[in-house]
Formats: structure tokens, sequence, C-alpha cells
């Protein structure tokens, strides 16, 4: 049942480098995140899958050393757009248009898109972005989980750096968050075996009848 798989999961602390995650289940981590729903559709981020040893060194050490980086055997690196231009958003009408046929009604909906969010500062269209790729970043999260596959999400890292390391300025992205796949190691990690604490349903939730 999902709710125990939920349960089974945490942000693992430190994993078993010698361990390695098939990599059909991080396929379908990946199809997880590919269809996970985004505002209209747009999907305004990429996600690297990074493999490369060097290059995962280098974002260990704009991550404050945290060592899930490099002893996860992947490593998820969710970029959101920088803003959104016409030429982003046409892109997106020709993948709908190329899918479902010729339709004015999906032409004018993108349209008003462009209306509504071109003429906004770069600051709120990168925002706007970065929810929608977190919203991807929760499906990764649930998708591992279902498949047993640990983790640790990651915001303390220093994005400008990994920015740097990536190359991602000049591709029009900004790093958002960091997702460590790997193998929970079997001893060593402060926080396995500890209870979940979360807030009781009575105050995290409230219901208007």
């Amino acid at each position: 049942m999902m709710l125990d798989k939920l349960s089974w999961r945490y942000a693992v602390k430190k994993m078993d480098p010698s361990q390695s995650v098939p990599e059909e289940k991080v396929e379908k981590i990946l199809e997880a995140i590919r269809f996970a729903p985004t505002s209209s559709g747009v999907q305004p981020f990429e996600v690297f899958v990074v493999a490369n040893p060097g290059i995962r060194a280098q974002i260990r050490e704009a991550a404050f050393g945290q060592a899930q980086v490099t002893d996860g055997s992947h490593l998820l690196v969710f970029a959101a757009w920088d803003n959104y231009t016409a030429a982003r958003i046409d892109a997106v009408l020709e993948a709908n248009l190329e899918a479902r046929g010729a339709s004015e009604t999906l032409t004018a909906y993108y349209d008003r898109l462009k209306g509504m969010y071109l003429p906004r500062s770069e600051a709120v269209n990168h925002d706007h972005a970065a929810r929608q790729a977190y919203i991807a970043f929760g499906f990764a999260l649930a998708a591992a989980a279902e498949l047993e596959v640990d983790s640790t999400p990651m915001e303390g890292f220093d994005p400008s750096k990994v920015d740097e390391i990536l190359g991602l300025r000049a591709k029009g992205l900004r790093s958002v968050t960091l997702l460590p796949l790997g193998v929970r190691a079997a001893e060593g990690d402060w926080l396995q075996g500890m209870s979940k604490v979360r807030k009781p349903a009575e105050e995290l939730f409230t219901v208007l009848a």
C-alpha cells in the first residue's frame, strides 16, 4: 500500500556506495517525473541525471559536503526555467497540436497564456516554474518510495555553483533541488530507525463543511 511505502521512506543520511539502484527502477522514477502534472502542461523545467563521478564530486562540494551526492548511485538535479518566453510556450503549443491535431481552442489557450506570463518579471516567472519543478520532485519521491529506492531530498546546496558546474544559465535554467538515489547503509545513519514526526491530522487539516 502506498501509505506503507511513504512510512518506509525517510531522508537517508548515509548511503552505501557499493550498491546501486537498478536502472529499470531509475527509469520508472524518471517516468513518474515526466507524467507529473504542471500548470497548463508546460513542464517548465529539466532534470539532469548526473552519473559522472567528477561532476558529482564538484556538486558534493557545492552541497556542503553531503556524502549522499557521491555515495548514492544516481543524482537527479531539478532545474527550472529562468523565465517564460514566447518560443518556449510556442514549443508547448506545437507539441500539443502534434499530439492532438489542429485546434483553434488550443492555440487561443496558449496565446492567452503568453499574454499572462510574458509581461511578468523574470523573478516571478522563475518562481512559478520552480513550483512546477517541485510538483515533479514530489512525484519522484513518491515513486522512489513505491519502488523502495532510497532518496534524500536536498535544498542544502549553493544553486549558483551547481548552475556553473552544469552550465545551466547558458541553457536558460536554474537549479532548484537535488535528489540523490541510492541504497541506505546498514549502519552509521543517525536517522535510520527513528520514528517519523509529523503534525497530527487535526492540526494539519481543516475541513470546511
